[in-house]
């Protein structure tokens, strides 16, 4: 059997341990195994750049390794964004292309690595009848159907070290310190960081903040004794529309004359990073009176290789995708689930948004630590 590896959706730790398992398992097989360039536009014959044969001596000393040798791609052809509340449908042509192009290279099945975008279309291109097997790929870890998703835990130790660094020059100059995480939709890295790291503030997108909440924790530092804060920021977090704070809504970060007029941004826009550490770090600023400093890690929580458990992670993905492949257990995605590794359908797996429980342990542990989430 020949089969084809590729990746969509954005870069993260991880993905050249999930390449490595897969070439691995395949070549245990007698199996070829090519890696597509570029996500699914590298199966259509006019792709700029053509496949690349992987065997086990291409894919040695991947498993440390961060980014993806294969490239990756998030928007063209195969975007499958949602459009007037319904997930885009590819067109059939395109489709057709791609049944072409697999025949055209030799290859039996695919393994798709991605997230939510990725593997709907990876679900719709089962439906038409190509054999695919999918990899939950995103480290805001908000794909349904997988407990954890690979990435996740290398993006959180990320934050969790810059929380570390964050405290001693927070502390040492008694300011606010404000760290901005990834997290469009999501506070998996938010909450989870900042319980690991220490915070004193956790804002995410599923308790929308009032800056008094914020202020009030602030205050009860200061007559600890304790003069300095940590907060950390989902980039999705917003703030709770009140009349008082809806008439914000009309200027924007970029026009505003002060910090207290600036617009929280909204979850649809295509970015968020960069905008909400900064806007709560001058409304702090201003409200408090103190000193207060941003850190936007950004593609920092994306780059580097990936920790331990994720390695670990990725080789079980991988090695369980082949699996499914020698099955023909096409239209699957591996997941995760504690102890056991199991493969659920794209479909069911797909367009479900994973969000912090409100009630679950993470949160109730935040608030028993006296971890103020902004409401």
């Amino acid at each position: 059997m020949k089969i084809g590896i590729l990746t969509g959706g954005g870069d993260c730790p991880g993905v050249n341990a999930v390449i490595r398992a897969v070439v691995r398992s395949a070549a245990r097989r007698g199996w070829e195994s090519v890696g597509l360039i570029g996500g699914y536009e590298g199966l259509l014959p006019d792709y700029k750049l053509p496949p690349r044969e992987l065997d086990v001596r291409a894919v040695a000393g991947l498993l440390s390794r961060g980014g993806t040798i294969l490239g990756t791609a998030n928007s063209g052809q195969f975007a499958t964004k949602v459009e007037n509340g319904k997930i885009r449908q590819l067109p059939k042509d395109l489709l057709d292309r791609t049944k072409r192009g697999m025949k055209r290279l030799g290859l039996e099945a695919l393994v798709a690595i991605g997230g939510d975008g990725t593997l709907s279309a990876a679900a719709q291109m089962h439906k038409h009848g190509i054999p695919i097997v999918g990899v939950p790929k995103t480290i805001d870890n908000d794909l349904d159907g997988t407990q954890m998703t690979f990435g996740f835990d290398s993006a959180v130790d990320c934050a969790t070290d810059a929380l570390d660094r964050l405290h001693t020059t927070a502390e040492s100059h008694n300011r606010v310190g404000v760290l901005e995480v990834m997290g469009r939709h999501a506070g998996w890295i938010a909450l989870q960081s900042g319980v690991a790291g220490g915070a004193d503030v956790v804002l995410m997108p599923e308790i929308p903040f009032t800056y008094e909440s914020i202020c009030a924790k602030i205050a009860e530092r200061e007559g600890q004794g304790r003069r300095f804060t940590i907060v950390v920021v989902a980039e999705g977090a917003c703030e709770k529309v009140t009349p008082e704070t809806r008439p914000k809504a009309k200027r924007t970060a970029a026009t505003a004359a002060s910090p207290s007029e600036i617009s929280p941004p909204k979850p649809s826009e295509k970015r968020l990073g960069g905008v909400m550490g900064p806007l709560v770090t001058a409304e702090l600023e201003q409200r408090t009176r103190k000193e207060a400093r941003c850190c936007v890690l950004g593609h920092l929580q994306r780059g580097g290789g990936p920790t331990s458990f994720d390695r670990a992670l990725c080789s079980i993905y991988g090695a369980e995708a082949v699996e499914r492949v020698a099955a023909r257990d096409f239209g699957k995605m591996v997941a995760y689930q504690g102890a056991n590794v199991t493969a659920i359908p794209l479909k069911d797996a797909v367009g479900k948004l994973k969000t912090v429980p409100l009630n679950g342990g993470l949160i109730r542990t935040a608030r028993a630590l006296g971890i103020c989430l902004g409401d």
